[in-house]
């Protein structure tokens, strides 16, 4: 008989990383009497960083539990990379493997729902709402919801989005190494850029989308290392299947491309927090301290919802949110 896990594996809607039905992602369904527990933990958001915080706190014998929309921001991404242990592999499949770890102790449940309120009640516990109308109660609330990338108004960016446009050297960048090279930005972005991905390819150019904004001082960095500058805008890029092959420039120009580094705006994809009043950073994360608490008692962050974007670092700030939260826990009972 196959096991669930094989199935899960083998699937090919699994591992094209489309979505599986609820009977299979709610390991842990909850029962009438569990929607009436008083959690220690709610978190929001089962991805690697909710995951991460939930194991930690699983580990400590605390109630926990996870609402999911099952809508990572790295869904489209065949690869993991930069990862130890797991560099090359499907971030689909590391994320099941993450789940049967963290549902494993009975104290921790996994249920697929749209948390859409999040009040503070009366003392010290918060009520959570959810989109199936069940509502829930908590002492602390985590929030790894994540960002919500806004795509640039090019035809085909998106299409191209976490296959061969790029948002991290570390994350992505030796796949493409000594291939021709774009940098989409101005400024000190693209600079930053520069100096990161030169290592990787010398056919590197960078287009501004309009007029440069470089400092003379980087503007002579860029010349020294024979980094183009094309003061143009991008229209179009072709590409087959989310592989580009050409931009095509507001001039008419083409140019010839393999990759592309771009950092597209984003904003938090659950905006709950900020109603909540938690303070967010210029960069438009949530602000965290040490402990991952954001700037309102009792409600943590984790993720890339408040910090750097890679999975390594939403798999750290989640078991030192997890960890954190257990602490303040055990104070509160001592």
């Amino acid at each position: 008989m196959t096991s669930r896990r094989d199935f899960l594996l083998k699937s090919s809607l699994f591992t094209s990383g489309l979505l599986m039905s609820d009977s299979l992602w709610s390991f842990t369904p909850l029962a009438p009497e569990q929607r009436d527990t008083l959690f220690d933990v709610v978190i929001v958001g089962g991805s690697f960083s909710g995951l991460s915080a939930a194991l930690a706190l699983g580990r400590s014998n605390r109630k926990v539990l996870i609402l999911d929309t099952q809508n990572p921001c790295n869904k489209m991404v065949k690869h993991t990379h930069n990862l130890l242990a797991q560099d090359g592999n499907s971030p689909v499949v590391i994320a099941h493997q993450a789940k049967e770890d963290v549902v494993r102790y009975d104290t921790v449940h996994y249920y697929l729902d749209e948390v859409t309120d999040v009040k503070k009640k009366e003392g010290e516990s918060f009520t959570v709402q959810s989109k199936e109308g069940k509502t829930f109660r908590a002492k602390y609330v985590l929030f790894a919801t994540g960002l919500t990338d806004i795509m640039p108004d090019i035809a085909g960016f998106e299409a191209c989005w976490g296959t061969s446009i790029l948002h991290c050297p570390y994350c992505h960048g030796y796949e493409v190494k000594n291939k021709k090279t774009l940098i989409l930005g101005n400024g000190d972005l693209a600079f930053h850029y520069a100096i990161l991905v030169h290592n990787l390819t010398s056919d590197l150019q960078i287009v501004t989308q309009g007029k440069a904004s470089f400092t003379p001082e980087q503007l002579q960095a860029l010349a020294k290392n024979k980094i183009g500058i094309i003061e143009d805008d991008i229209t179009q890029l072709i590409h087959h299947q989310g592989q580009v092959t050409r931009v095509v420039l507001k001039t008419g120009q083409v140019v010839a491309t393999e990759a592309i580094y771009a950092k597209p705006d984003a904003k938090q994809h659950c905006a709950i927090p900020i109603h909540l009043g938690c303070t967010l950073t210029p960069q438009g994360l949530l602000q965290v301290n040490a402990k991952q608490e954001t700037s309102v008692s009792g409600i943590y962050a984790c993720g890339d919802t408040s910090s750097f974007r890679s999975l390594a670092t939403a798999i750290a700030t989640g078991s030192q949110a997890g960890a954190s939260i257990n602490m303040q826990l055990c104070l509160d009972n001592f």
